[in-house]
């Protein structure tokens, strides 16, 4: 029994060590998607990116002048195509009618909310380090940029309306505009949270993929979010509709994860490695030389 075994171990390694030879990139690519652990890390990341949401949300809505809070709502509306009993509960939470939310927050609530909503910028760094295949040990990474990542992607989703209509010109236009944004979007978060660990040109593909997927997705979230946020409510209340964000965002964050690591193993793997000057992968720099 014990040989039968063995047989069988070294069968697997005979046909995994056949498949790295026929097809390394998409060998590679499974090894990097095992590594990453997909949907454990999407899980986490969505998870906290909720958490940090709903306080977001109040703190927004308490604080930011109505100019900023009329842009974020037209742009969730543009982003997700929110309707009916999901758009009066989006309005109401960013539309105070009195000061007492402002009472209740506080100042150094709101500074709290903004300190504790980090946990999803560090969730997006460990992220970035399992698919560049960067060592926890001996790589701090300034505190800063997780608050200077967060601001930004509030700022970013503030200007999604106008964005997405072409600034006024239709959807032919905003469409290209979103996706280079998108684009320079993840570009820079890669860059920022990995420290400059690695350089520009090698995250490049991993933006451009990721903001291709999240572009699609974001398609088909027009057509599904809407009915399934206010079928929520109807049946479940408020708890329905946490339900279904939270499944949303575990795909958009799957999605997420999948794009950062298929950039990082494309950017590793012939022709693109020498070109971008990309970082050697782990198995390779295991490789006896």
């Amino acid at each position: 029994m014990p040989g039968r075994a063995q047989r069988l171990v070294d069968s697997a390694r005979s046909a995994h060590a056949r498949a790295a030879d026929r097809f390394p990139v998409v060998t590679h690519l499974a090894e990097r998607m095992v590594s990453v652990n997909i949907f454990d890390s999407a899980t986490r990341l969505a998870a906290q990116s909720f958490l940090t949401a709903v306080p977001l949300l109040f703190v927004i809505g308490a604080y930011a002048p109505p100019a900023v809070r009329h842009q974020l709502i037209t742009s969730v509306r543009t982003v997700f195509g929110i309707t009916g009993a999901a758009d009066a509960q989006l309005v109401h939470a960013l539309s105070p009618t009195t000061g007492e939310l402002r009472q209740a927050t506080g100042v150094v609530g709101g500074l709290m909310v903004l300190l504790s909503a980090t946990a999803v910028s560090r969730a997006m760094q460990r992220l970035c380090k399992r698919a560049w295949e960067i060592p926890r040990a001996g790589t701090r990474i300034a505190p800063w940029r997780w608050l200077a990542w967060l601001v930004l992607w509030l700022g970013a989703l503030v200007v999604q309306g106008p964005m997405r209509d072409g600034f006024g010109v239709g959807a032919w236009l905003g469409i290209p505009v979103t996706l280079v944004g998108a684009t320079g979007l993840w570009w820079w978060t890669q860059h920022l949270l990995l420290g400059g660990l690695v350089g520009w040109k090698p995250l490049l593909p991993g933006a451009v993929i990721t903001a291709v997927g999240l572009t699609a997705l974001s398609a088909t979230a027009r057509l599904y979010l809407p009915r399934a946020l206010n079928r929520g409510l109807a049946e479940y209340g408020p708890l329905g509709s946490v339900f279904i964000m939270l499944s949303w965002l575990i795909v958009v964050c799957v999605a997420v994860a999948i794009g950062i690591s298929a950039g990082a193993v494309a950017a590793q793997e012939p022709p693109l490695d020498r070109r971008l000057g990309s970082p050697p992968a782990a198995r390779a720099r295991a490789a006896p030389s």
